[in-house]
């Protein structure tokens, strides 16, 4: 489980912003809400609001950029880093991007952190904590001028000279060490419950071109998806859907879809060549069944209106998060969705799960006003500062009671009128047109 993540020179983040799903002392909604593990309280749940162009999204890709830095390490030395850090600041592009994350996994707590530029990790360590003192699993640095690393390893890990020092040579300067791990035929309970973390634990980004309605289709038909949950799930939304009908046919593929589906890793990069080639693949398309004064009717998937299309997407990831513990970033979730539908999907979210988190952004102000949903520490903003338009991340739990008040759990018409900041300043809707030809 999340516990904090922290970055810093990244995309529109400029000084260090801190998302954390430490709980704080309040006790509203907390069987829902809170997961009690090794002497923390997590919250299960963290929506970002803000303006459009304030950095909610850059939240999320930052995270999913270290879950991929660790997992698909670079194949050789030349490779870039592919990330932009801060760009209106003469200085800071010249600085080194940095993240900090802590998590929880097979009841152990671990910090991480990494420091990176476009062509190399620049320093990198481990921890794990022993009841309140946390111990090194390793730190690394890079030698810049030779492109080498080093690596010194704490004394819970057990590695001889010569494993070490194979180590040092397969963690290429742009690998991190993590990256390097995968590589090694070498074994350590502290490596693998961090790389296991990152691969089974954080899911990829899921944004509005992530096929995930396609994603559903295909786990359905591998029966690595109950249909009937995702069924079940479908008529308590009021969908009026009584079965979903897989027919599997061959069709061509565009390729920019394909390269859609490797870039965010849903299919091996070997895959997608294959399928370029082919430019043809067996397709499992769907139909909705609905039963109408005890007829049946089916309709194409794509004749269903937007909103029911997204939330057999979010059908899909509702049982995924209740099946498996894991974490998942939504950027915009509430897209498509009726108010109402919106809350319904986070409220069995949060009824059914048991140790997973979700991370999402949204616009959605109107459950801000309701306190049998809402904690005020689950809930952050984006803005951006006055000086260098860079994203400045806060809870509204940060709020004293002069601002907003924690006890009514309204905090819709503080954050309308901009008493919490996050909201676009407008100027006038009227366009002066003087002279069309100037």
């Amino acid at each position: 489980m999340l516990i904090n993540f922290s970055i810093q020179n990244f995309g529109s983040i400029k000084d260090k912003q801190t998302l954390s799903f430490e709980a704080d002392k309040s006790k509203h909604l907390e069987d829902y809400y809170v997961i009690n593990a090794n002497g923390l309280r997590l919250l299960k749940l963290g929506l970002i609001y803000g303006a459009n162009a304030s950095g909610k999204t850059m939240i999320l890709k930052a995270l999913d950029f270290l879950r991929m830095l660790v997992l698909f390490p670079a194949m050789n030395k030349l490779e870039f880093l592919i990330f932009e850090p801060f760009k209106f600041d003469d200085n800071t592009i010249k600085e080194n991007t940095i993240f900090e994350i802590e998590f929880l996994q097979n009841d152990v707590r671990y910090y991480y952190e990494v420091e990176l530029n476009t062509n190399s990790i620049v320093r990198e360590e481990l921890f794990a904590y022993n009841t309140s003192k946390k111990y090194n699993i390793f730190s690394r640095t890079t030698d810049l001028q030779n492109e080498t690393t080093k690596i010194k390893f704490g004394n819970k890990i057990k590695i001889d000279k010569i494993t070490e020092r194979q180590f040092e040579n397969i963690t290429l300067w742009n690998n991190t060490v993590l990256g390097g791990f995968l590589k090694m035929n070498f074994a350590s309970n502290e490596l693998s419950d961090t790389i296991n973390w990152f691969s089974d634990f954080l899911s990829p980004l899921v944004d509005l071109k992530t096929p995930i309605n396609l994603l559903v289709t295909n786990n359905i038909d591998k029966y690595n998806i109950n249909k009937k949950i995702i069924l079940e799930i479908l008529k308590k939304a009021d969908f009026n859907i009584s079965d979903i009908l897989i027919k599997k046919e061959d069709s061509e593929i565009p390729g920019d879809f394909i390269e859609a589906l490797a870039k965010n890793n849903y299919i091996p990069k070997e895959k997608a060549e294959e399928l370029k080639k082919k430019n043809k693949a067996t397709s499992a398309n769907v139909e909705f069944e609905h039963t109408i004064k005890g007829n049946s009717y089916s309709l194409p998937f794509e004749m269903e209106s937007l909103g029911t299309q997204r939330y057999y997407g979010i059908a899909g990831l509702l049982y995924r998060l209740i099946e498996d513990p894991s974490l998942l970033s939504i950027d915009e979730i509430e897209s498509s969705l009726h108010p109402d539908l919106f809350q319904h999907f986070l409220l069995s979210f949060l009824a059914n799960s048991k140790n997973s988190q979700i991370i999402a952004t949204t616009h959605n102000r109107e459950i801000l006003n309701n306190k049998d949903i809402i904690r005020p520490d689950a809930i952050w903003i984006t803005d951006k500062d006055n000086d260098n338009c860079a994203t400045e991340l806060y809870s509204i739990a940060d709020f004293g009671s002069s601002v907003v008040r924690k006890d009514t759990g309204s905090f819709y018409n503080a954050y309308k009128i901009g008493k919490l900041g996050g909201t676009p300043n407008l100027g006038s809707y009227y366009i002066n047109i003087d002279n069309e030809n100037e």
